[in-house]
């Protein structure tokens, strides 16, 4: 093993991310952070004593580059002596069925097939090739959606049977890596245009930064990640306690006692509404929580559409979410 080897299976045993008989999934997409991911692994399995096996979603997004990603993937596969496991998808069609956004569809599919291949195969693990930098870009799109402080917590190292190894390296480890041993790599041009609010991040907020104040970015919102992290936890169990206490706050069926919310601080009701609008499959948004909150304050019988077809309206003593026909009977 080379040297950066040896760090990717140190922080994979000081994090404890992987473990003698596991089956690990890398899902490969054919981009340089998911190849040195690939090549990671295969260096450290003998070591680790763990099966590998490749997943790779194929969007149809690209046309031809699609394709071609899918190809060289496969082609890795067979090089490596792993198993490959290839879907393809109509994401434009399902993006329009579901009315969600194509990167919010093409990770609700990528995910429910990476759990599929689990069920049927063993899977034990899913790893992914997120990196420091994915994680900065990550921190700033929440603040930005102002989703609250618990979405400065980023992506997190694991979650689930989700693993993400990489996630304490940066982007140059990962390009230093496959430029020292020769490996090749497939370029999503589309990741270099600036319409969507993450690459905009990427290519015009984050540089501007870095120019300004130097490579300290990166590092500073990984510690402010872990910190948030380490504060969320407490949260979580914090406010599963509230929920004990209180079973007329039903997150789940979308129906919150108005009393009890108006008696709680103005984090702790802004912390049940978000995982009442989690409950119903909706984005969290700053703007949303604040009004919500202020219908605590109305009269009966008014609402706010929350997105997705779903409305909250207080009625009855309660915070009721549904669907406008449902909120009528």
């Amino acid at each position: 093993m080379n040297p950066f080897e040896k760090r990717f299976l140190e922080n994979l045993r000081r994090q404890e991310l992987v473990t003698s008989g596991d089956a690990v999934l890398l899902a490969i997409s054919g981009g340089p952070d998911s190849m040195a991911l690939l090549h990671l692994f295969i260096a450290v399995m003998p070591v680790l004593g763990c099966r590998l096996a490749i997943a790779h979603c194929n969007f149809g997004l690209r046309g031809e580059a699609s394709e071609g990603d899918e190809q060289f993937v496969l082609n890795a596969a067979r090089e490596s002596g792993l198993t490959c496991h290839v879907r393809q998808f109509d994401t434009l069609a399902e993006a329009k069925t579901s009315k969600r956004s194509i990167e919010e569809t093409a990770r609700s599919l990528r995910y429910s097939f990476f759990g599929e291949l689990c069920h049927e195969y063993g899977y034990t693990l899913v790893a992914t090739g997120h990196h420091a930098g994915d994680n900065a870009e990550t921190l700033l799109f929440n603040l930005f959606r102002g989703t609250g402080m618990t979405g400065l917590r980023g992506i997190r190292s694991v979650n689930g049977n989700i693993i993400r190894p990489l996630l304490s390296f940066s982007r140059v480890d990962v390009l230093d890596y496959l430029e020292g041993r020769s490996l090749g790599w497939r370029v999503d041009h589309t990741n270099h245009e600036t319409v969507h609010d993450r690459n905009f991040i990427r290519h015009r907020v984050i540089p501007a930064i870095e120019e300004r104040f130097g490579a300290k970015l990166s590092p500073a919102l990984q510690r402010l990640s872990e910190q948030v992290g380490e504060f969320d936890e407490f949260v979580q169990c914090h406010i599963a306690r509230l929920l004990r206490m209180h079973p007329m706050l039903d997150i789940t069926g979308g129906r919150l006692h108005v009393v009890t919310l108006q008696r709680l601080t103005t984090f702790e009701r802004k912390e049940l509404l978000k995982r009442a609008l989690m409950a119903q499959g909706v984005s969290v948004d700053g703007r949303v929580l604040k009004r919500l909150d202020d219908l605590l304050e109305r009269q009966p019988g008014r609402s706010v559409p929350v997105g997705r077809g779903i409305t909250v309206i207080k009625k009855e003593g309660f915070l009721v979410f549904g669907r406008g026909d449902e909120l009528m009977n």
